[in-house]
């Protein structure tokens, strides 16, 4: 398979090595703004590098493409790669906003070319055991549900003003991932922010620290909270809690917490400090099927659609603690 890669970061880079790694991709092409930058890391996995990327998305000049440019470039990359014929992989956010990810998913549904957007915790095998529980019986019946996600580190200030904000950055990630265990649809949002670090945030008009209500389309309740201050380490968990058990994602010897009772020692091993490590089988594993999808021999399993349930999640977020008030799923989906 030919593979083309636009976008060389550090996100983009470590995809190259898990498309270099696969035996079935013969041929990879990368692509940057910075040549720099797409040079080196062509040299660690064996690729070509191009400037122009007009060429790649001629029909027929590549069997995929993998998006991991910057947020802006995302919707006309998507869609020359679909009228092109060329299945794509494209990172989150298809696009800054709602208006851009719905023109997108028309450009996709009119190509009826595959799209897989790249939520890795659907690949996670915590997430992956869990959404197994809750179908096969063994939790019984769904009474709650909560997601934490907190950053090791903030990042930069120079990447906050253009993140889109906490909600659709970050717990997008904790949206679609509620969906795709609980296979229910959120209905209702109240979200809460303070800032409680540097003043970019501030600045910004974004927030640092995060907690949210949420409710589903069956009135099952979920709770989220997050931070870009977590001194212990890159903390990202999802539990599930029925009537006949609880089971917990990312609850073991690198959690970034420790308990308070005399005489308990768990965790034993380091926290993460980043999402890669922690997350670097899901990655993997999305990749891998992404190839699968390429070659037409599975449906792309996360689509645009899927992605613009979970934005529009972060969007209703967004506005509640803006507004002060809880904000209906139906109040920001598009007509």
């Amino acid at each position: 398979m030919r593979i083309g890669l636009v976008g060389t970061g550090r996100i983009g880079a470590s995809h190259a090595a898990a498309l270099a790694a696969r035996p079935d991709v013969t041929e990879l092409v990368l692509s940057d703004v910075d040549r720099e930058r797409a040079t080196d890391v062509a040299a660690t996995v064996e690729a070509t590098v191009v400037d122009d990327i007009g060429p790649l998305l001629a029909p027929g000049a590549l069997d995929g493409l993998v998006v991991a440019a910057a947020t802006t470039a995302h919707p006309a990359l998507i869609t020359a790669g679909v009228r092109a014929g060329i299945p794509v992989f494209c990172e989150k956010p298809v696009a800054p906003d709602v208006p851009g990810t719905v023109e997108v998913l028309r450009e996709v549904t009119r190509a009826s070319v595959p799209v897989q957007i790249g939520f890795m915790r659907r690949f996670d095998p915590g997430y992956t055991r869990a959404r197994r529980a809750l179908r096969d019986g063994s939790l019984g019946e769904l009474h709650r549900v909560h997601a934490v996600t907190c950053d090791a580190a903030p990042p930069p200030a120079g990447y906050v003003p253009q993140s889109g904000g906490i909600f659709r950055d970050c717990h997008v990630h904790d949206f679609d991932a509620v969906r795709w265990v609980t296979g229910r649809e959120f209905t209702e949002v109240t979200a809460f922010g303070a800032n409680r670090g540097a003043a970019y945030f501030a600045e910004a008009g974004d927030v640092d620290t995060t907690a949210a209500v949420l409710r589903m389309d069956d009135q099952t309740v979920v709770t989220l909270q997050g931070s870009r201050y977590n001194g212990a380490g890159y903390d990202v968990r999802l539990e599930l809690a029925g009537s006949e058990g609880t089971v917990a994602v990312g609850l073991d010897d690198h959690s970034a917490l420790v308990s308070a009772e005399p005489g308990a020692d768990f965790p034993r091993g380091e926290p993460f400090r980043e999402f890669w490590p922690r997350f670097t089988p899901a990655y993997e594993a999305e990749i891998a099927e992404f190839l699968r999808v390429a070659k037409d021999q599975a449906p792309s399993p996360c689509t645009v659609e899927d992605a613009l349930e979970a934005v529009l999640v972060a969007e209703a977020a967004d506005r509640s603690m803006r507004e002060g008030r809880a904000v209906r799923l139906s109040e920001v989906r598009p007509g």
